[in-house]
């Protein structure tokens, strides 16, 4: 359940931090939806390693 619970905040805190990045600008003019594609898979490429390591950092720290 903790887990969950920072899944969920990490994703906030992702989104929000990836808003200000300008994607269209490293694509080619008319690539939306590999610009789409891409940021997804990166928002949650950087969504699962935050949270994971995280969790194992808070982990180690208590045991």
């Amino acid at each position: 359940m903790n887990k969950l619970i920072l899944y969920v905040l990490v994703t906030i805190l992702t989104v929000w931090a990836m808003d200000g990045l300008n994607i269209n600008a490293i694509f080619k003019k008319g690539q939306i939806v590999k610009a789409r594609v891409s940021y997804f898979l990166l928002l949650l490429s950087i969504i699962y390693l935050v949270t994971n390591f995280i969790f194992d950092f808070i982990y180690l720290k208590i045991f």
